[in-house]
């Protein structure tokens, strides 16, 4: 198999990972190739991908985010993503419309995916699968395990009998989960955390800096301390509304990015999380709303 220079090579029986040379960083990413005795399976080939280097026979694209479908292009196979997501692998604008941006930070954002990816308008082909969806490779399996939060589609995939769960954007970062899109959610992201929780594997996959993790202790630890991520900016904006904001005043605390990050989706992404977090926080009633709009804690 031919592979792009930057690619490092890392095998799990029949699954390979071709690992970033970047790290998994964004606007980088590992892309898993799952070989069965009848068949060839990629899942989310990334920037580094700059050719096919394996000719599957089917591609899946966990969800329709820029850095998924960045090495599409070269590739002639079936394409396919969740019902959720699909339509924005079948159309850039529907990507972007996702984002729930601004003119101005779509323009920017527009700008910015146009430099670093050079992303065609779309998959037109690509075709939507449910939860529990099976590609039949032979004598290897990898089956659709829906994981909304991050996007209202978002998917791993289960290789099975080799033991490797790809978990897609649940990355296991200390920068934590990110869930700015206009189908992201809080609550269904922490149900998606206890599904892969519940799953026991012998490798755990992510897209992006952690790469494959080995073994269900270490695969739990670790997600348990993503998921605090989850309640720590929970417990941020419970503190900072000790007295009545604004959203917009919330949006400038920032609950997600560091103050000196400054990037084109940044306050979409900050006003959609702290939506999210406010929802939340109202239904368990530890937050309510002034007649002017103001939030604060109970």
């Amino acid at each position: 198999m031919t592979l792009a220079p930057s690619f490092i090579e890392n095998r799990y029986d029949e699954v390979t990972v071709l690992a970033s040379s970047h790290g998994g960083a964004f606007p980088y990413g590992n892309t898993v190739v799952v070989r069965g005795s009848a068949g060839t399976l990629v899942v989310d080939p990334s920037l580094e991908v700059d050719h096919d280097p394996v000719r599957p026979d089917a591609v899946m694209i966990s969800h329709a985010h820029e850095d998924h479908i960045a090495g599409l292009r070269h590739f002639s196979a079936d394409k396919f993503a969740h019902d959720s997501d699909v339509d924005g692998v079948r159309s850039l604008q529907v990507l972007l419309d996702n984002y729930g941006l601004t003119d101005e930070q779509r323009a920017g954002v527009d700008a910015q995916i146009g430099d670093t990816f050079d992303l065609t308008p779309g998959f037109p082909d690509a075709a939507g699968v449910e939860d529990g969806h099976v590609f039949e490779l032979g004598d290897v399996t990898a089956t659709v395990v829906h994981l909304p939060g991050h996007t209202a589609g978002h998917s791993g995939v289960l290789v099975e009998p080799t033991g490797f769960l790809y978990l897609a954007d649940i990355d296991l970062t200390s920068f934590g989960p990110m869930y700015g899109d206009v189908g992201s959610s809080v609550d269904d992201y922490l149900a998606s955390i206890a599904r892969v929780r519940d799953i026991d594997a012998r490798w755990y996959g992510t897209f992006h800096q952690k790469g494959v993790v080995t073994g269900a202790d270490d695969f739990r630890s670790r997600l348990a301390d993503y998921e605090g991520v989850i309640h720590r900016r929970d417990d941020r904006l419970l503190e900072l509304l000790q007295r009545p904001r604004t959203l917009e005043e919330i949006v400038v605390e920032r609950l997600v990015y560091r103050p000196h990050v400054q990037l084109p989706f940044v306050d979409a992404v900050e006003k959609r999380t702290a939506e999210l977090h406010l929802e939340r926080l109202g239904r368990h009633g530890q937050i309510a709303r002034t007649d002017d709009g103001r939030f604060h804690r109970v």
